[in-house]
């Protein structure tokens, strides 16, 4: 072979060499791109990629808000679980008016009571009790009256109970009258007393409850005698002036 021949085939070789690395070359770069997308390298898929990761904060956040919501919504009312709540915790303050209204026997630690005699009618005297407590009262029965050292209750004029028993709210009043002595002259025993003792009775009737007033009388004392009675406690003062 000549050397001319020699040099072309060199030449052939090397031309066939480059063409093979040209095209291995090219090769690995296909495979690449197929690689980079079978792994999600992609632009595309590294922003999905990211928009999936970006609601972790987020959703953090939310949870934590939800106390808020549910608590803006109970205090506006519009929320069952705020509403029930609210609902609960007013249940005590809506019953303790009604358990501490409950009314109580009226007694002398809880009223005022005043005696004042009457120019008209004659020989009577007017009893006012006031109620002074937190709670309406019931004045039960009739005064029981003590003047001086008298050992005797005056009895009572049986015509003059009332329809319903007496209530007094705080700051109302209630009365009856004393009938003193007879106005003829017709009564024995009299004497001037010129302190008075007025008990309250309890709902039997029977005796006495709590303490009991004493009001003063005028400096001079009043006249009593055997004829002394009492009315029933009247809500009104005319009720009790009539007898």
């Amino acid at each position: 072979m000549s050397s001319t021949s020699r040099t072309r085939l060199v030449a052939a070789a090397a031309t066939t060499v480059l063409a093979a690395l040209s095209l291995t070359a090219c090769n690995s770069g296909t495979g690449t791109k197929v690689e980079g997308h079978a792994a999600g390298t992609s632009p595309s898929s590294a922003a999905s990629s990211r928009a999936t990761a970006s609601p972790a904060p987020s959703g953090t956040t939310d949870s934590s808000a939800t106390p808020r919501s549910s608590a803006a919504a109970g205090s506006s009312g519009t929320g069952s679980g705020g509403g029930a709540a609210t609902s609960v915790s007013r249940m005590p303050a809506a019953k303790a008016p009604a358990s501490s209204g409950n009314p109580v026997t009226c007694e002398g630690s809880t009223t005022r009571t005043v005696a004042a005699p009457l120019t008209r009618p004659v020989n009577h005297m007017l009893l006012t009790v006031t109620n002074t407590g937190s709670k309406s009262c019931y004045l039960y029965g009739y005064p029981a009256v003590r003047f001086g050292e008298a050992q005797a209750v005056p009895p009572v004029i049986e015509a003059s109970q009332p329809q319903a028993v007496v209530t007094l709210a705080p700051g109302e009043s209630g009365y009856a009258s004393v009938n003193l002595s007879a106005t003829d002259g017709s009564g024995a025993n009299g004497y001037t007393a010129k302190s008075l003792t007025v008990y309250f009775q309890g709902r039997s009737g029977s005796g006495s409850v709590g303490t009991g007033a004493h009001p003063p009388l005028p400096a001079k004392g009043v006249y009593v005698d055997d004829s002394l009675k009492v009315t029933y406690w009247q809500q009104s003062m005319d009720d009790a002036v009539n007898w």
